[in-house]
């Protein structure tokens, strides 16, 4: 979205205090001298969240973000296509918590959900194809056409996903029990801390105890095994087990094959629409809705928002070790004894932190981390929808194969499974596994009437490639034309459709948005980067080992996804750290 946009739809907040005009300076858009109570480095939306909770609960805040447009990765841009409007990086919502959804108030904020059914389909090229959505009995008659068996143990496959999410929301809305006591300077302050971390592992202990012994033990297989053993264990048809398998490689640099996964698969199900469990939706107006509704929170409450405001280095006190602000690429000083950086573990601490201040093995750690990433969005605008040969009678307004998230290249877990292999190898994958959606079927806003804006989510595409490079045009125009002509096969006369398009390799999304090596998460999601190892083993709880600074993004625990629990969680132990002082 356009600056000019930004303040259009910012015009009616209570307390308008956000600038988008790329003329003024930082300096000119803070209050001279004042010392904040907390600051914010990055408006993604984990940035905006923890702002609008620390404003509400009374502090000074300011948000600086580097770019002209607010929102991160959950941001929507209209000036790359004339007439459409891409969410350029993230495409859906799911994963945002209930809880902020409704503390934030932000359907009175302006976000709009358009819950889609059906949710999946995958075509094949012998002309059958799988739909799968919210309705049971679809899906029973879909599966069915594959294997009846499966088409029985589909129930319960999502009834056992269901249960293992309800475990997980206690451990994604609570920050992980650290125990340090610099924090605590008093004996009580300690002891106090002790009984809070006892309260936490005694309530994880009674959601477990409620699962039972056997579906715990099914939880830690899902957790430790790879996503093809889980799925074979319980499928037999190649298309079910293939359009699942999406969701436990999706935004990873990982193969069905690779253990661990299928926790990635339990990931992308944690979520919900209007209740739903597992249900995905488009956001009016694009993902930078989503962006847009958090950022009025936050101002209503009175947090000041600033744009076009890099963060150059974090200012900390050689003496005592404390944060002090931020200093700005223009040389403007921001004060406060609190800063939370939604920048990615690895941008805070290896570019943005003094490396003097912090303990050696904190910092290799960090510099260690695995920030891979194989994934490509291309942002597609066309003068028509894709007509699928596998679907006879299809509507031109949209069919239920347009509706939700359409895979292509994903007939079986072998296919997948080829693709990653060569990207191990750095090789941009030969059939890449495409993950489509058509937003403007549900949604009109986005493009102009009778052509649509299509998301194209790729994998494998590897940061570094073997051979060329993707700061080659040509290596780029070959990539992009091998992905239109894969939809081709599926879709004849699709590469003919395209008027316009975006695309954002893991370069380009480490550059544009700093997204570290392209990593969609700010950093993995394997098993040996989650709760109490994320974003480095012992500093798991938000904090950080410069005092007063904290993380906020997704680089924090819970993890990756348009889910706003890093930046609540986060908020919340910075308001605990400032009561107990």
């Amino acid at each position: 979205m356009s600056p000019a946009a930004w303040r259009l739809l910012n015009a009616g907040a209570r307390r308008r205090r956000l600038s988008t005009d790329a003329t003024a300076s930082p300096s000119s858009q803070l209050p001279r001298g004042k010392r904040w109570d907390a600051v914010v480095i990055g408006g993604g939306h984990n940035g905006l969240v923890a702002a609008a909770y620390l404003a509400r609960a009374g502090r000074s805040v300011a948000v600086l973000e580097r770019r002209g447009v607010l929102g991160g990765a959950a941001v929507s841009e209209s000036d790359l296509v004339p007439g459409f409007r891409f969410s350029r990086c993230s495409y859906l919502l799911s994963l945002l918590r209930p809880t902020i959804l409704r503390e934030l108030e932000l359907e009175r904020h302006g976000l709009k959900l358009l819950p889609r059914s059906p949710s999946s389909f995958t075509p094949c090229l012998d002309g059958r194809y799988l739909l799968l959505g919210p309705d049971a009995e679809m899906n029973f008659s879909e599966i069915s056409k594959f294997s009846k068996k499966d088409a029985m143990a589909y129930p319960r496959y999502e009834e056992q996903l269901e249960k293992f999410c309800k475990l997980m929301d206690f451990v994604i809305d609570s920050a992980p029990p650290e125990l340090r006591q610099e924090y605590h300077a008093s004996m009580v302050d300690r002891m106090k801390d002790r009984v809070d971390k006892s309260a936490f592992w005694g309530s994880l202990l009674r959601h477990v105890v409620q699962q039972g012994q056997k579906n715990i033990v099914e939880f830690f297989d899902l957790l430790l095994s790879p996503a093809s053993k889980i799925l074979n264990n319980w499928f037999e048809s190649d298309v079910l087990k293939a359009t699942l398998a999406t969701d436990a490689v999706i935004g990873t640099m990982a193969g069905v094959q690779t253990p661990g996964s299928g926790y990635v698969l339990l990931h992308h199900v944690m979520g919900e629409t209007g209740g739903q469990r597992g249900v995905w939706a488009y956001v009016q107006g694009g993902m930078g809705s989503v962006s847009s509704s958090i950022s009025k929170a936050a101002l209503e409450a009175g947090a000041q928002i600033v744009t076009n405001a890099e963060v150059s280095h974090v200012m900390v006190n050689e003496t005592t070790g404390r944060v002090e602000g931020v200093a700005l690429a223009d040389g403007t000083e921001v004060h406060s004894p609190v800063v939370l950086s939604n920048a990615t573990p690895y941008k805070t601490f290896v570019d943005l932190v003094p490396a003097n201040v912090l303990p050696e093995d904190f910092l290799c750690a960090i510099k260690t981390a695995d920030y891979s990433s194989a994934t490509t969005k291309i942002n597609v605008a066309v003068d028509r929808l894709p007509q699928f040969q596998c679907c006879k009678d299809t509507n031109p307004e949209g069919g239920p194969e347009h509706m939700g998230t359409i895979h292509i290249g994903s007939e079986s877990m072998e296919e997948i499974d080829v693709a990653f292999s060569e990207a191990a190898r750095g090789i941009s994958s030969k059939r890449p596994v495409i993950e489509m959606t058509i937003p403007s079927v549900l949604d009109k806003t986005i493009s102009p009437p009778g052509q649509h804006v299509i998301n194209l989510f790729v994998q494998y595409t590897p940061f570094e490639l073997s051979e060329g490079s993707w700061q080659d045009p040509n290596v780029r125009k070959s990539f992009d034309e091998r992905c239109f002509s894969l939809i081709d096969e599926y879709a004849p006369g699709f590469s003919s459709s395209v008027v316009g398009y975006d695309m954002l390799t893991p370069p380009d999304l480490e550059r544009e948005f700093g997204l570290t090596g392209g990593n969609i998460f700010h950093g993995a999601m394997g098993l040996d980067s989650l709760f109490l190892m994320r974003p480095a083993k012992g500093w798991s709880d938000y904090r950080t080992p410069v005092k007063g600074l904290y993380l906020c993004g997704s680089g924090a625990h819970p993890g990756g996804g348009v889910m706003g629990a890093p930046g609540r969680n986060a908020a919340s132990i910075v308001l605990e750290d400032l009561r107990a002082k």
